[in-house]
């Protein structure tokens, strides 16, 4: 499916985990939710999904309540089921039961068909000397673009 817009975005997943596999899954929302995503007001740093009865539960996803809402509002850290066939849930149920595996949200957005999916993925954290050596080679990165680029412009 394509991408229309995206929400959110989940950087920091992709900083402190080895991402595995995604996925694409739906969201159970309230209507004030659908509501305050579409106007940009979701937060997924700190979040996670866990299976729970059978079920994928997306938990720590805050998405601030509808500005024109009123009284009847839904509560900004609620968890939400995820949408997902039977299949893809006993396979990711069976990789997390692995040590080590986690469900991480990596971003929300909007499909073409105007439904708002969230991509999840499959992850293995990352020890902190690895984080430091990418962060080390970004840099290395950076200085040789910016030498390169004072060369040319020379």
């Amino acid at each position: 499916m394509k991408r229309i817009k995206t929400f959110a975005v989940n950087r920091k997943a992709r900083h402190d985990f080895h991402i595995e596999d995604t996925l694409e899954m739906g969201m159970e929302l309230k209507g004030s939710e659908v509501k305050s995503i579409r106007e940009g007001r979701i937060n997924l740093r700190d979040s996670y999904a866990r299976i729970r009865d059978g079920q994928i539960y997306l938990e720590g996803v805050h998405i601030s309540p509808y500005s024109h809402s009123g009284f009847f509002s839904h509560e900004p850290l609620r968890a939400r089921k995820l949408l997902a066939h039977r299949q893809e849930i006993n396979r990711l149920a069976g990789k997390v039961a692995e040590k080590g595996y986690t469900l991480v949200p990596l971003s929300v957005y909007l499909n073409e068909r105007g439904k708002i999916k969230v991509e999840i993925g499959l992850a293995r954290g990352k020890p902190h000397r690895d984080r430091r050596r990418e962060l080390a080679e970004r840099d290395m990165r950076r200085e040789l673009e910016r030498s390169i680029k004072a060369r040319r412009n020379r």
